[in-house]
């Protein structure tokens, strides 16, 4: 009896090991963005770049399988925080990303991080969470808030305008752009305007610039008609809707389609080759962020569950990023360079932006000081 039990169970491990190993189970990754409305193609770029580096993987990132997770949230607060909700407890998701708005933003990131899950933002960094708020689990593949302006105002500096009106939407990141404008720019600020976040007719905001005379205006709208801008308020999708008005403005950016590093070549020309388009640098943040979730689910086979290990894998920062140069600071925000870029004709007239020359090498943000996290 024993040995037919001997017998038995020598059968049965060898069976075990004939038969294959069980598939691994995907790693859900929430993406909440913005589809819907104004502001709806930013969160489809970043929707169609991220799907786009895990269909060059086959379905993986970093060599494991990934499920995207992938709704809108209507540039509401409100509905993304009961999509996070649904993602974590439903569905189990231990990675979120996709926000554009700061005001979104805002709302949603505490309930991700208090639900135990990474959240990964492919373009808000409003400074709440970059000081004494950072959290060990929110990392940002986009920027701070401050420093995409920072950089216009350096800009503007450089190019010797003296008197300035500026102006932006009265929510976080509007409020965070003015900030780093000042931060940075050494003129006088004739005029200095707030409008709501969904306006449309700017035609009273108009004649109090145009009665304060300043040399040049800087705005940030995201998704709208641009004047003198950093790099949210003239992406390739608004210059084409401009068209020849938007020759010859000048903007900041941390990217643009005519980065030459092998990185970026292939993911722009991958991108145009799939979706007819040419991407914002919308699409460029989301391409990084998937590249990034990779690096770490590469490094921990992943293994999401263990945070910590994770968590050392995404501060390596170990991708080939399509703007090039690319790590965090200690708050988990990104270090990088700025350029300038301008609105020049190209082949057959058609307008592009031109990337002519460095602002700022390897900046990051003032916040930073102010985040406790140990590394």
């Amino acid at each position: 009896m024993l040995r037919m039990t001997g017998l038995l169970a020598g059968a049965a491990l060898a069976l075990a090991l004939a038969l294959p190993a069980a598939a691994q189970s995907p790693v859900k990754i929430g993406l909440i963005t913005t589809l819907s409305g104004p502001g709806g193609y930013l969160g489809e770029d970043v929707r169609d770049a991220f799907t786009l580096a895990i269909e060059q993987e086959g379905g993986k990132l970093g060599g494991v399988p990934v499920q995207l997770l992938v709704e809108d949230d209507g540039l509401k607060p409100g509905q993304a925080k009961q999509v996070a909700e649904k993602f974590i407890k439903s569905e189990k998701a231990k990675i979120l990303t996709g926000i554009i708005f700061s005001n979104v933003a805002v709302a949603t990131v505490p309930d991700v991080l208090d639900g135990g899950a990474f959240y990964i933002s492919p373009n808000a960094g409003p400074s709440n969470f970059a000081g004494k708020d950072c959290n060990e689990n929110y990392f940002v593949a986009s920027w701070q808030n401050d420093s995409l302006h920072e950089a216009a105002g350096q800009q503007a500096t450089t190019l010797g305008y003296k008197k300035m009106a500026i102006l932006a939407p009265n929510y976080q990141a509007g409020k965070d752009a003015l900030a780093g404008f000042k931060r940075m720019y050494k003129g006088e600020v004739v005029a200095e305007i707030y409008t709501k976040l969904d306006q449309t007719d700017f035609s009273a905001e108009l004649a109090q610039i145009r009665a304060a005379k300043p040399d040049a205006v800087f705005q940030f709208h995201p998704g709208s008609i641009p004047m003198v801008v950093a790099a949210p308020s003239l992406d390739n999708r608004i210059l084409e809707a401009v068209g020849s008005a938007g020759l010859g403005i000048r903007l900041s950016s941390h990217w643009n389609t005519d980065f030459d590093n092998a990185s970026n070549k292939q993911f722009v020309d991958a991108f145009q080759k799939k979706y007819n388009r040419v991407p914002t640098f919308y699409a460029g943040q989301g391409y990084d962020t998937a590249l990034l979730i990779a690096s770490a689910l590469k490094a921990t086979g992943g293994k999401v569950e263990d945070a910590a290990a994770f968590r050392a894998a995404l501060r390596k920062a170990d991708f080939p990023a399509v703007r090039g140069a690319f790590k965090f600071g200690n708050n988990q925000h990104p270090i990088q360079d700025w350029y300038a870029l301008s609105v020049v004709k190209g082949d057959g007239d058609k307008l592009s932006l031109k990337t002519t020359s460095k602002i700022l090498t390897n900046h990051g943000d003032v916040y930073a000081k102010d985040c406790k996290l140990s590394w």
